[in-house]
């Protein structure tokens, strides 16, 4: 398979539903506003009850031919397993760019445009991952508020700590997508996380854009929400408590370790001493915490996470 050079092809949009036809007229629509309209839409339903797959066939036939790919394999796996079944159709096709899309939202007609202006500053040997802010809206579009800026960088070991890249946002390219494809990610993680994880560990490029690119419709069937304020923020993290986050933490750092091929020399330093410490007491945790990038966004969360760590 060749890679592909940035200009060499259009943006695969992938597109995993389920039950989503209450919200998927939009977010098809919004698809057709695009800016930039150089697009293939890769389409995979993961086990629809309603009317989802019919509202999909009929958009399906609305576009010209070759604009499309539908995966019609009659499996239920997952919203990760099937997002990256979609994407790893889309690397066999060689596509330059990918972009995730959620069911429930309404993309901004510029969204597909600054994503590949942004990635294509990537040289394209290097994974880049592009994500941005959201509009918060409720199930009816109306505005609640926006997400939180980025108080640092993304990159590696932080994104152990915390996910940056909402998965409605993100787009990859080439390189960053055969990265993926190649992994193997871990029961339990999301698809964005796992992108952003393994991007940073390759000493990728994490792009963040301070604009926001979606309407993030927040409702009650919502798989992941966004909670509008940093405070919102640490009450759901403390509701959740110490177990959840250290099994997932526990979990992708097992996942990246196994997998030492994929990752840059400096992210498998910081693994190893942050694998040993989890299986050593309070004092080999401590010192691990001194690795550099280590934290969350803000300081609060990062004293959680400390805590968490040190205890859990």
């Amino acid at each position: 398979m060749t890679q592909p050079t940035p200009a060499s092809g259009p943006v695969a949009i992938l597109l995993s539903t389920r039950n989503g036809a209450a919200y998927l007229r939009e977010q098809l629509d919004s698809l057709l506003g695009q800016t930039h309209r150089q697009w293939v839409l890769y389409w995979r339903d993961d086990g629809s009850s309603d009317e989802t797959r019919l509202i999909m066939r009929g958009f399906l036939d609305r576009l010209d031919p070759g604009r499309s790919v539908a995966i019609e394999d009659g499996d239920s796996i997952g919203c990760a397993a099937s997002f990256l079944r979609l994407l790893r159709a889309a690397h066999a096709a060689d596509a330059p760019w990918v972009a995730f899309a959620d069911q429930d939202d309404v993309w901004l007609p510029e969204k597909l445009e600054r994503g590949v202006r942004a990635l294509a500053t990537v040289p394209w040997r290097t994974p880049g991952l592009y994500c941005a802010r959201q509009v918060l809206v409720d199930a009816a579009l109306r505005r609640v508020g926006e997400s939180p800026r980025l108080r640092r960088p993304g990159g590696f070991p932080a994104a152990l700590t915390q996910n940056i890249a909402t998965g409605c946002t993100v787009m990859l390219n080439g390189a960053a997508a055969g990265l993926i494809a190649d992994s193997h990610p871990p029961a339990g993680t999301v698809h964005d996380w796992w992108c952003y994880l393994l991007v940073a560990a390759a000493a990728g490029q994490v792009l963040t854009d301070p604009k926001p690119v979606v309407l993030y419709r927040q409702h009650d069937a919502n798989l992941i929400g966004a909670p509008v304020s940093a405070r919102r923020r640490a009450v759901a993290a403390l509701r959740r408590g110490p177990g959840a986050f250290m099994a997932m933490l526990r979990a992708h750092v097992a996942a990246l370790v196994a997998q030492p091929h994929l990752l840059a020399a400096s992210a498998r330093r910081d693994l190893a001493a942050i694998d040993r410490s989890l299986s050593r007491g309070p004092a080999a945790r401590l010192r691990a915490l001194f690795l550099p990038g280590l934290h969350r966004q803000n300081p609060a969360e990062t004293l959680l996470f400390r805590l968490w760590f040190l205890t859990g």
